[in-house]
């Protein structure tokens, strides 16, 4: 085998295997191009045939080119010959097409340029364990059809938003990572801590607030495409880091932000996939905007099977019908809720993973929306929906409280549960506070969850399959799983 001090330092392709298909796929069986080309890739088959060896390269373009070593024409041919699946080769040499058809560059120059020491699978096999395949996403690129192809959807995709964004107006904007006070969103932080200021901070939940301090400062149309962090449970629709676009717009609304939704999910499934119906399991799902408005009362009196009450005290005749209705279908309440807390209780406990077709679940309760301004109509109610396709929440968004007194009104309800037990209630941030003294003008924002619309793209049932490096328990050592 070639000495590992032979590899270069660098090495130059002239082609990939796609633009050679693209090039030289006409040639006739048996018949030569007189073109040198140079390629790399990985190997990804070997097989001899007496004096002739053929292996197969895989240089991630959509295709593989095969490399056809004679061995009265190849330097090092029993080197070659003894190449290992998953060895890194450049090779070069004229293209043409083997007497079977196959597109080949013949092999009169060839470089080891990364030896693969451990055992590759082979393509009969692949990776079969599927917490392998997200340990060794490295590995899983290669040999799990699906997998690559997963990815550039992803990329796609998110790409077609941020070019959506730039043609109507949007400034992209980053915003910090580390909070001194977890909030933006109802959820249980990370918590680490700054040695040099000697102070705990906060891996963000949301950035919401720091982005509306910028509507604030006069940016108008702004957005953040980046990661978020939180403490909870693994499954397959929720990981403790996520990638989400936030992002608001002054003198817009909560209608606003629904055509928005339509219109970038559109996108981006047209860009991905090629057009915006999709097949999701074994159901269909069409992207294209309009997608269904409805109350969030309709969709569980829809559920139940008659009209519901949608507001009322804990001590309410609504309150007690509602738990009722929350007893048989089997969801936990607690004493004090009011009835608008356990509608939105059902909703999320049962109705929402039956929904299946884009629907704008719209108009929350006051007492779970403690962001977003109240409906200009409804007595309880808040300007507030949640994107749902194939049972999963996709996106939420508010027409934003704007009023700093009802907002600080609303974090101290927000600490009030806190301080009885619930660890994901917000907590009240005086600076946000005081931005808003300053002036919020009407605004829409909107949180669209890009890994759940990546999901939906990819027809996939677990957040995983689309996150490159998924989040799992360490092994022992980091070795082996």
């Amino acid at each position: 085998m070639t000495d590992r001090r032979d590899i270069p330092y660098r090495f130059e392709p002239t082609a990939t295997a796609a633009q050679l298909h693209a090039a030289h796929g006409d040639l006739a069986a048996g018949e030569s191009s007189g073109v040198q080309a140079t390629v790399a890739g990985r190997l990804m088959l070997r097989r001899v045939q007496g004096r002739l060896c053929f292996g197969t390269i895989d240089d991630a373009s959509g295709v593989r080119i095969q490399l056809f070593a004679p061995a009265a024409a190849t330097p090092d041919y029993e080197e070659f010959c003894g190449l290992s699946i998953g060895d890194w080769v450049g090779a070069s040499g004229e293209v043409m097409k083997t007497r079977r058809g196959e597109l080949s560059v013949q092999v009169g120059d060839w470089r080891l340029l990364a030896e693969a020491r451990r055992p590759f699978p082979d393509k009969w096999h692949g990776m079969a364990d599927t917490d392998t395949r997200y340990r060794q996403r490295y590995v899983d690129l290669w040999v799990s059809p699906g997998t690559r192809e997963a990815f550039e959807i992803r990329s796609a995709a998110v790409a077609a938003i941020r070019a959506e964004l730039a043609a109507r107006g949007f400034t992209e904007v980053e915003t910090p990572m580390l909070h001194p006070i977890p909030g933006g969103a109802a959820a249980r932080p990370f918590v680490t801590h700054h040695n040099a200021l000697d102070c705990d901070f906060y891996l963000r939940v949301a950035p919401e607030l720091y982005l509306k301090r910028l509507i604030v400062g006069g940016l108008t149309h702004v957005f953040e495409l980046g990661r978020i962090f939180r403490n909870e449970g693994l499954s397959p629709r929720h990981s403790p880091e996520f990638t989400m676009l936030e992002l608001y717009q002054a003198y817009a609304d909560y209608t606003d932000m629904m055509v928005l939704i339509e219109e970038l999910s559109a996108a981006a499934a047209t860009a991905a996939t090629g057009g915006t119906e999709l097949e999701v399991g074994e159901r269909g799902l069409d992207l294209a905007p309009r997608w269904r408005r409805a109350t969030m009362a309709e969709v569980v009196s829809e559920f139940i099977g008659r009209d519901l009450p949608v507001t009322g005290e804990p001590d309410s005749p609504a309150a007690a019908d509602l738990r009722r209705e929350a007893d048989r279908l089997e969801v936990a309440t607690e004493a004090g809720w009011s009835a608008g807390r356990i509608l939105a209780e059902i909703y999320e406990r049962r109705v929402e993973s039956e929904i299946w077709d884009p629907t704008f679940v719209c108009d929350f309760p006051v007492e779970v929306s403690p962001l977003a301004r109240r409906h200009r109509h409804s007595d309880g109610l808040a300007e507030r929906f949640e994107a749902v396709a194939a049972g999963r929440e996709l996106a939420n968004a508010f027409t934003e409280l704007a009023d700093p007194d009802e907002q600080r009104s609303r974090f101290a309800a927000q600490e009030h549960r806190r301080r009885g037990g619930d660890s994901e209630a917000m907590t009240t941030d005086e600076d946000y506070l005081r931005a808003l003294a300053y002036g919020l003008p009407p605004t829409g924002g909107l949180g669209l969850g890009i890994d759940r619309l990546v999901m939906l793209l990819c027809g996939t049932e677990t957040i995983r399959d689309v996150v490159l490096f998924p989040t799992l328990r360490p092994t022992a050592g980091g070795g082996e799983p």
